[in-house]
């Protein structure tokens, strides 16, 4: 099974930034599509960005224009560039990764938390 593992949730103030990361173990096979999630209290978990390993991207219109998804082939490693945060953006953040098919592996998830 594919491990993996996420970084870079804390706290910011509104308009700040976070950089999150995720890094996977998997092969090509098993990483085509790397993308990230999140989770708030009382919510149902939802896509914030995805992208394929030939860097197609896909955003929520939630975080269009804010967040920038990224990956390196090479370290299987998935970035995601926030900024311009609102307080509604605090949730837990998920990373997944998969293959062209299937539901893929998650990480433990990494809390992001925007206030004053």
């Amino acid at each position: 099974q594919v491990q993996v593992v996420e970084s870079g949730g804390g706290v910011a103030q509104p308009g700040g930034s976070l950089r999150l990361s995720c890094a996977a173990s998997g092969s090509i096979f098993s990483t085509y599509v790397m993308g990230w999630y999140r989770q708030a209290p009382g919510k149902q978990r939802e896509l914030v960005a995805s992208i394929t390993r030939g860097d197609i991207v896909n955003y929520a219109d939630s975080v269009k224009g804010r967040f920038s998804i990224s990956r390196d082939n090479a370290k299987n490693t998935v970035y995601l560039q926030m900024n311009s945060l609102k307080p509604e953006d605090t949730a837990v953040y998920y990373c997944n990764a998969r293959g062209l098919t299937g539901l893929g592996s998650w990480g433990q998830g990494t809390q992001v938390t925007v206030s004053s």
